[in-house]
């Protein structure tokens, strides 16, 4: 505890230097505006900055610095496309849209901005806390977990989708599975063999997630909003002066300290990331809170705290695995990660002890960015809120920009333009048979992360399927994994049989 405390003073120290203050304030602001952009997501933003950076010559632990603001930035920045458009800023923003943008919808875009900004900072903030005071004992545990584990938590994960969204399982499960199919697109790794490339040599190498977002959500937003306008049932969104109350986070502060020590933990794990973090956390409220699935993906405000608080959870818990052992726990940590190398700087335990001040430096300015970027983004909430009041024959075009400029900057291939065209006809015929997005997308990323470990894992037991269930951590994932699934059919049948019993006296 003592070098801990010992530490932080370090660590607020060089944060609190006017130099790296500034830096801080910088990429959280910064931050904000490029993951609010459409596709862009956290870890292009850091991408894109490192170079100028390090050409710049800053000092390690200010680049360091400047580079987790634009990281913690980009979290809180993706909920706001999300909420106003429906169109996600990345992959841990896509479980926000579900009860956001029904928010938004009905005219409170403000309070859903605020509550979303609350969640988030609540998250990060229990998420840096723990990584000061666990952080090296929960990275060793986190390096435990094999190909096998990683099996089993993709499983509970699917688990979670059986009932997370839409009004039939049926439909949420084909949604997966549409999501799995995308996710096998492009040559085999381990065998070198073409799937569904259909000799198309623009995919050979898969599709790119920025790709499926923007295509499915951007691009299906805009042929609906054009539809809308085409049949003449487009209406303008009411926006008024509605601001999160203290009655929202009463009820909401139990799914906000779940969610945040789930998107924690599970950003913890290396190679997991917001997506799926948000994707439990939000399953395991739609359990708990609502278990009838009244009103998550009407615009419950537990249904937005819960993913909210959770990715932004996943954030700090993804730099628990970097800082003391060296391996990235997310994609966008894996380039902070390259821009400590670049730095001569070695990740791990001994970074705490050799360089203190780059170390403790940047968990110190974690805690300052997230009050920074709280008090950066409330005031702002009505200004992003008025973005709905803009005409929907203004606001069409505007997605089909941030979509094409947002896609092409990034992948760089005109092909790409053409298939989130192509994805986008094809989200708006599914949205048109009453499908929910989500699990599409879900279904992609999970999909990746599931057969990647599944060969490892059978490509270490030399085929022995029996690896799979070898370890405690896996079987205790698997038994999660069936409660979930039967724990709801149970309690609906108890519940119906209690209503029906009651009925009879």
């Amino acid at each position: 505890m003592a070098e801990v405390l010992a530490g932080l003073g370090t660590g607020f120290a060089v944060a609190l230097d006017p130099f790296n203050l500034m830096l801080v304030l910088f990429g959280c602001f910064a931050g904000t505006l490029i993951g609010a952009l459409p596709g862009i997501g956290p870890i292009n933003g850091v991408a894109i900055l490192l170079p100028i950076a390090y050409s710049l010559g800053f000092p390690p632990e200010s680049a360091l610095i400047l580079l987790a603001g634009i990281y913690y930035g980009a979290e809180y920045g993706g909920r706001i496309s999300s909420i106003l458009l429906n169109v996600p800023g990345d992959a841990g923003a896509v479980m926000t849209t579900l009860d956001g943008n029904p928010m938004a919808r009905r005219g409170e875009a403000g309070r859903a901005l605020s509550l979303s900004a609350v969640a988030s900072f609540i998250g990060g903030t229990i998420a840096v806390i723990l990584m000061s005071f666990f952080g090296s004992l929960l990275a060793a545990f986190a390096v435990e977990f094999t190909p096998a584990d990683y099996v089993a938590l993709m499983v509970f994960a699917f688990a979670s989708l059986a009932s997370l969204v839409g009004k039939s399982t049926v439909k949420t499960l084909l949604g997966a599975l549409i999501g799995l199919m995308l996710a096998t697109i492009g040559i085999d790794a381990s065998t070198g063999v073409e799937r569904y490339t259909f000799g198309i040599p623009d995919i050979l190498a898969g599709i790119d997630f920025l790709v499926v977002v923007v295509g499915l959500f951007g691009m299906a937003e805009l042929l609906h909003l054009v539809e809308q306008q085409v049949t003449g049932q487009l209406k303008t969104l009411p926006v008024d002066k509605s601001f999160v109350r203290f009655k929202d986070l009463a009820v909401a502060k139990w799914t906000i300290l779940r969610s945040s020590l789930i998107g924690f933990f599970i950003g913890v794990l290396p190679g997991t990331g917001a997506s799926v973090a948000s994707a439990v956390a939000y399953g395991t409220e739609k359990r708990l809170c609502d278990p009838e699935g009244r009103t998550f993906g009407t615009g419950d405000i537990r249904g937005l705290a819960a993913p909210e608080a959770a990715n932004n959870g996943a954030a700090g818990g993804a730099m628990v695995p970097m800082l003391t052992l060296g391996i990235p726990g997310s994609g966008t940590t894996a380039i902070l990660l390259g821009a400590l190398l670049m730095f001569n700087v070695q990740p791990g335990p001994l970074m705490f002890e050799q360089r203190p001040e780059i170390a403790w430096g940047l968990i110190a300015s974690m805690y300052i960015g997230n009050v920074a970027l709280l008090v950066i983004n409330l005031p702002l909430v009505g200004l992003f809120a008025r973005l709905l009041t803009i005409p929907q024959h203004y606001l069409t075009p505007l997605i089909a920009i941030l979509a094409f400029v947002g896609i092409y900057s990034i992948v760089g291939n005109p092909f790409d333009l053409l298939l989130i065209t192509g994805l986008g006809v094809f989200g708006w015929f599914l949205r048109k048979l009453d499908f929910s997005l989500a699990p599409v997308i879900l279904g992609f990323v999970l999909g990746s992360l599931f057969e990647n470990n599944l060969r490892r894992a059978l490509s270490i037991s030399g085929g022995d399927w029996g690896i799979l269930v070898a370890d405690y951590k896996s079987i205790m994932l698997y038994v999660l994994a069936l409660l979930v699934v039967v724990l709801p059919i149970w309690l609906s049948r108890r519940n119906r049989s209690t209503l029906a019993v009651s009925a009879e006296e």
